[in-house]
């Protein structure tokens, strides 16, 4: 039923969908370590929880929209103008760095929900008309890309996102407590079950009586929310709101969700997953930048053939668990 998928068995085919990613990272940072210089180091490690970080948020986020059943291209977008809003509103302090970006994209993914859930139009169409619709928020704020809004130094926020904590950047912390959150959320509350359901199957959900409209409508503008979250501490991590920024971060996104063993179909996945798989695309893009003479082209091949090879898997894994 659709309730079983949020569960889901203890089968083989369960466990490598659940785990599978898991145990591909761990076999890629073991071959690493053994053969790239300088790869373990605490440095680098960092360098790639990093890096993880703010793709992390966006990809939780991510992870509701597409458990539903749904999918938000709007999100780099999305991120990017938070990100030139954090930078511009900055001069006024702290809490308009983060107030401004929050409420604009919060605003932004539940336009995308209502539009979605209550006029019934595809989120392919809807986001990405609202991809279109941020981007050219951003171009209007930022004067048409000319104009760079640079983060004051002082603010309140900015050791809380540039500084370490026991010797882990601050983002890292941050992306583990909203894992954690969003983890308990997605299988401890009413909430989580309903996603589940609406993904599984949504004549079924409402027949059972939960509120479909209104659960897609809290994962869009949780994805709205959690990409302008990632914009405006990026911003405030490289100092300034860079427009190009965020181009092509929802597709990563999506890549690390399916990779961490969501079903693009929707009513199965997992929170932790979406972390596993966001690790997976960065320590993979290291590894090539760590190996001298190839280019960013042949990391996004890398990536794409990841990913095909990944949704093949799980294509037959998901058959394989029909038929057990």
């Amino acid at each position: 039923g659709p309730f079983g998928a949020a569960r889901g068995g203890g089968s083989g085919a369960e466990f490598v969908q659940r785990h599978g990613a898991l145990v591909v990272l761990a076999a890629v940072l073991a071959v690493a370590a053994l053969t790239i210089d300088g790869f373990a180091g605490v440095g680098n490690l960092n360098h790639i929880a990093v890096g993880a970080a703010f793709p992390a948020v966006i990809a939780l986020g991510m992870t509701f929209v597409i458990i539903t059943g749904g999918i938000d291209l709007s999100v780099g977008t999305v991120f990017a103008l938070a990100g030139v809003l954090a930078a511009w509103a900055s001069q006024h302090g702290s809490l308009a760095l983060l107030a401004l970006p929050l409420v604009v994209c919060g605003l932004i993914g539940a336009l995308n929900g209502v539009l979605i859930a209550k006029a019934r139009l595809a989120p392919f169409i809807v986001t990405l008309a609202t991809m279109l619709g941020a981007w050219g928020l951003m171009l209007a704020v930022s004067d048409e890309g000319s104009e760079t809004y640079v983060v004051p130094d002082g603010l309140a926020i900015t050791p809380m996102v540039q500084e370490r904590f026991l010797g882990i950047g601050y983002p890292v912390v941050l992306v583990l407590v909203l894992f954690a959150v969003g983890g308990v959320a997605l299988r401890r509350t009413g909430w989580g079950q309903n996603v589940y359901a609406v993904g599984g199957n949504e004549d079924a959900a409402a027949l059972m009586g939960v509120p479909v409209a209104r659960t897609k409508i809290t994962a869009y503008t949780l994805s709205g929310l959690l990409a302008g979250l990632a914009g405006a501490l990026n911003a405030v991590w490289l100092g300034s709101g860079v427009t190009i920024f965020g181009i092509g971060i929802e597709l990563d996104a999506i890549s690390a969700v399916v990779i961490g063993g969501t079903l693009l179909a929707g009513g199965y996945g997992f929170v932790s997953g979406s972390l596993v798989g966001v690790l997976l695309l960065n320590v993979i893009q290291n590894i090539i930048n760590g190996i001298g003479g190839l280019s960013s082209a042949f990391q996004q091949v890398v990536s794409g053939s990841f990913l095909i090879a990944v949704v093949l898997a799980q294509n037959y894994l998901s058959r394989r668990r029909e038929r057990e």
